[in-house]
């Protein structure tokens, strides 16, 4: 179902602050999956994109890695072979709050992603960071097992699959 019918079906919800919440449109399409969904597993790191790469080696089983960066847009937490990685491994999507390189790989990819900008710059490698923890950023709060929506028109995380 199209984000803007999810907002149309859970207006109230959303007004309310309640089980949907809308992303502020701050996110760039990547990838040649304009459009996805599912559960969420969360990561926060910074700068350092280890435990990206430790998530996406895993199956992904339909479900959004949803990646808290920071917002740094000093250097790329995603590019082409973590994308490959990705759809390889049955991931629907991922959420970089962050940057991407390889754009052109990324588009080449059957997965979809958003981001915040490209850089041609790659991350440190330290092994820094949390798996499965709150995180916020684009105006909400993101927790592992919820439901991320995206298409197009947005980004929406729900409590639950709606």
């Amino acid at each position: 179902m199209p984000t803007t019918d999810l907002c149309d079906k859970y207006y109230e919800e959303i007004i309310t602050g309640g089980t949907v919440r809308v992303l502020a449109p701050a996110f760039q399409v990547y990838g040649k999956r304009c459009s996805f969904s599912g559960p969420v597993t969360t990561l926060k790191v910074f700068e350092d994109n280890s435990l990206v790469r430790a998530a996406l080696e895993q199956q992904g089983d339909g479900k959004v890695l949803v990646v808290d960066g920071g917002g740094s847009l000093r250097c790329a937490l995603l590019g082409g072979n973590l994308a490959a990685m990705a759809s390889t491994n049955g991931w629907a999507g991922i959420l970089v709050n962050g940057c991407v390189r390889d754009v052109e790989e990324i588009n080449a990819v059957d997965v979809g992603v958003r981001a915040l900008a490209p850089h041609p710059l790659k991350s440190f490698k330290r092994g820094q960071g949390e798996k499965d923890v709150a995180v916020v950023f684009g105006g909400v709060r993101i927790l592992p097992g919820e439901w991320c929506y995206s298409d197009m028109d947005g980004i929406l995380i729900a409590n639950k699959k709606l």
